[in-house]
């Protein structure tokens, strides 16, 4: 404020001055305008020092002025200066960053709002393909043109990876990740996972082929032991029990062996072929009646359907699914407990299918396993249920199959809900 009460003092000076002069030369208003033109001349005088300075040197010191304009010339260079230096910390950050990026083996590519290429690292070129000369600016589909990344890409919907071949390498596979950021920029990042996918179809390869060759030793171990057993009365107690025994844990490694050889199916087999329309009344009440007889009456099992609808999907899958959720049901609750099956519609437009008990629940730590091959919650009492440990992955592999989710709800004392989650487009 003192700088702009001395401006104006200043500009009061001259016009009085000038107001005195043209009064004493006869004519008081010329020499008031005289005053004001010469305030008007120093002021575009110092804007026109301001401009040269700002345009044709901006990186020398400011130009020499008193008053307002020789703080507004220092203010400017001050500010100028810490710009400067923001920028030199900004340049050597993400010269840092680009550093690192390089140095990473995944590939690292930068999008604009549009979609179009700004940036990528090395990496990138030797695994998508990428130049700097000609790419730069372009569409990314423009580049990648797999109609799966395509879809990935424009679904907006990146919570999972995407696993495609590479555009140039057929022999090598891709995992995508795609994260939003910005002004609805994207950034994708594409990892190498070919020696992990060959694995994987190794180990599928080997549970698939020992399944599989598993089935003629113990279907000759079966049948002998049946004939064994047909026989128990004329044999000692001690060799019966034996023979019994050996039926049990043959029939259990029969019913393992079974489920690795359908697991190992709905791994490899895209499946599609023969979905059609469901009903879901005789199929639940089906799956009820095998789990009444499972039970032996211990259990109260009914069926509930809270709409009609009719499900798009394979009957022999869906029916796999959710009797092993209802065999569970039976193996895991004490006898006298109540389990539900029920069909509702839910409020997105698509529908459940749950497996409801009022047992003895579970720990909430364990639910995020509870898919895993083999995992048990008590390994004990599993094993004397009789499960393999395969039925919720088959549960899992089944629904993803239908694009659905399984959901578990569940507390200790308080019974467990485990819920098939159908989108819109599985119901007809």
């Amino acid at each position: 404020m003192r700088l702009w009460s001395r401006e104006l003092w200043r500009i009061a000076w001259l016009a009085t001055l000038g107001t005195c002069l043209g009064w004493l030369l006869g004519s008081a208003g010329l020499g008031l305008a005289a005053g004001l033109a010469g305030c008007l001349f120093y002021h575009l005088r110092q804007l026109r020092e301001l401009y040269l300075w700002l345009t044709l040197h901006p990186n020398d010191e400011p130009p020499a002025a008193s008053g307002m304009w020789g703080e507004l010339f220092d203010r400017l260079y001050r500010y100028q200066k810490s710009q400067r230096i923001t920028q030199s910390r900004l340049r050597a950050t993400l010269a840092r960053i680009q550093e690192s990026s390089e140095a990473m083996r995944d590939s690292v590519v930068m999008l604009d709002r549009h979609g179009d290429l700004e940036w990528w690292n090395s990496a990138a070129t030797a695994m998508l393909g990428l130049q700097t000369a000609h790419d730069r600016g372009q569409h990314i589909t423009n580049l990648l043109r797999d109609p799966g990344f395509i879809s990935y890409f424009n679904a907006r919907n990146y919570s999972e990876p995407l696993t495609l071949t590479s555009p140039i390498d057929e022999r090598r596979i891709l995992q995508y990740q795609i994260t939003l950021y910005g002004d609805d920029e994207r950034l994708v990042m594409a990892r190498d996972i070919t020696r992990l996918h060959r694995l994987e179809q190794m180990r599928r390869d080997f549970v698939a082929n020992v399944s599989h060759e598993l089935r003629t030793p113990l279907t000759v171990l079966s049948g002998y032991l049946e004939t064994y057993s047909d026989i128990s009365d004329q044999l000692p107690p001690r060799l019966g029990r034996s023979i019994q025994q050996m039926q049990e844990q043959t029939q259990r490694m029969q019913n393992l062996v079974n489920d690795l050889l359908l697991l190992s199916r709905l791994e490899i087999d895209q499946g599609g072929k023969d979905h059609h329309p469901l009903s879901l009344e005789p199929l639940l009440q089906s799956v009820c009646d095998d789990a009444l007889a499972l039970s032996h009456q211990r259990h109260t099992i009914t069926v509930a359907l809270e709409s009609d609808a009719r499900l798009l999907g394979s009957e022999q899958e869906i029916r796999s699914a959710v009797s092993n959720l209802a065999f569970n049901a039976v193996r895991y609750t004490p006898a006298g407990s109540q389990i539900t099956l029920r069909w509702k519609a839910s409020a997105t437009g698509g529908g459940y299918i749950d497996v409801e008990d009022n047992g003895e629940g579970i720990d909430p730590v364990h639910i995020p396993r509870l898919t895993e091959r083999f995992y048990r919650v008590d390994k004990g009492r599993s094993t004397a249920t009789g499960g393999t440990g395969l039925g919720l992955a088959i549960v899992k592999h089944v629904l993803l199959r239908h694009d659905a989710q399984l959901q578990i709800e569940s507390l200790p004392g308080k019974g467990a809900l485990f819920r098939c989650a159908f989108p819109s487009s599985r119901l007809v």
